[in-house]
């Protein structure tokens, strides 16, 4: 079964996001699934372009915004396979809230983001995850803040699924994808992934020296907590943390089917009336 669609990205010749793009598809088509099962949602940026670009039901949604859409999806229809896209400032910034409460509820969504450590779109200003002193449009002098941890910030929330890919490894990303659609509960796979034309310090070559793969999951949320703090010289990458825990969906008595599946009672004709 083949995602692909008749329209081509026009995303800058490089960028990471062509490989995060062809990994989901390849991940979708592995799987099994079928695109009438797959719902993908998105913010606002560069990475919030991929459902036009992949042959499923989508929703191109506001800023920071892609995880409660993607809960909505799921609560109305649980057979559904539901994940959501967005980058960094998108969901580290603007979606901080959403991100925390996505992880602490355990909805069985997968949440990719295309953390490029900097803001795409809007043409090269600082993000939530960029290194201290890293110079940038809105930081001449370099940045002063500490970089958010979207990791250790998961782990330490509640995510049942953790995870870090590299874009300049589509094959072993594609594998976490697989492992993060299939994971029942919130899974969080953060994807390095370079900016070739306004991030010129995190490139290919600049992670390609850093990265490395853990053998397995840490056992405990510190361990996994210490492990995702590591950064700089060596950069881990793979499943940080993964537990089997009852989902946010499967406990609410009012929701055991489905909406899309309930009957309506509520006569709506009485009210379309009084609004004529």
């Amino acid at each position: 079964m083949s995602f692909d669609t008749a329209e081509k990205p026009n995303w800058c010749s490089g960028c990471g996001n062509f490989s995060i793009l062809t990994a989901i598809k390849k991940a979708l088509q592995e799987l099994e699934l079928k695109p009438h099962n797959v719902v993908l949602t998105s913010g606002i940026g560069c990475s919030s372009k991929i459902p036009h670009w992949v042959k499923t039901y989508g929703f191109n949604g506001l800023h920071g915004r892609p995880v409660p859409l993607a809960e909505g999806v799921k609560l109305a229809n649980h057979e559904l396979k539901v994940l959501a896209f967005g980058g960094d400032g998108d969901g580290y910034a603007e979606g901080t809230n959403h991100f925390v409460h996505f992880c602490r509820r355990n909805m069985n969504v997968t949440y990719v983001v295309h953390d490029n450590q900097i803001y795409g779109l809007t043409k090269g200003q600082a993000s939530p995850t960029s290194d201290e002193d890293f110079v940038t449009k809105t930081s001449p002098w370099g940045v002063i803040e500490k970089p958010v941890n979207p990791l250790a910030l998961a782990i330490v929330s509640g995510a049942t699924f953790v995870a870090r890919g590299f874009a300049g490894d589509p094959e072993q990303l594609k594998e976490l994808m697989k492992k993060a659609i299939k994971h029942e509960g919130s899974a969080l796979l953060d994807v390095l992934q370079p900016c070739v034309t306004f991030n010129t310090k995190n490139t290919y070559d600049w992670y390609r020296q850093r990265v490395y793969y853990l053998s397995k999951p840490a056992e405990t949320r510190p361990e996994a907590v210490k492990k995702a703090l590591e950064w700089g010289k060596r950069i881990p990458l793979g499943v940080f943390y993964q537990s089997k825990e009852e989902t946010y969906e499967s406990k609410l008595a009012q929701l055991k089917t489905p909406l899309v599946k309930q009957k309506l009672k509520t006569c709506v004709k009485k009210l379309v009336e009084e609004l004529k």
